[in-house]
């Protein structure tokens, strides 16, 4: 970015800010699909893959084992855009970043 102009790089830093998701859809975690074996003798998931697909959310926070939360079918979708959003906004935020870096090194105000 190095090689952009100032006014080419606030430009892109307006488009960038005007791309990000809404915070209430945002959600950071991974997307697990499971299947589970009922135990039942004569039920079919006893020699099969199992019952499912089930989705469960698993989030991470630092000095705390992962937490599994289960994804209702309804909630799918939803769950997938949050935390496709949730990526966008990492993606976004990094290159917002790397713009500012490149405004600072140039004496330019943020």
């Amino acid at each position: 970015m190095r090689d952009k102009s100032t006014p080419v790089l606030r430009r892109r830093r307006t488009l960038l800010l005007q791309q990000l998701p809404p915070p209430p859809v945002i959600l950071r975690g991974s997307l697990i699909e499971r299947y589970k074996r009922c135990g039942k003798p004569g039920c079919h998931c006893a020699d099969g893959p199992g019952h499912g697909p089930k989705y469960y959310l698993s989030t991470s926070h630092s000095g705390a084992r992962p937490q599994m939360d289960y994804v209702p079918q309804a909630a799918l979708e939803h769950v997938r855009t949050a935390l496709a959003n949730y990526q966008r906004t990492r993606d976004i935020l990094e290159e917002l970043c790397a713009i500012n870096g490149d405004l600072l090194r140039r004496r330019e105000r943020l």
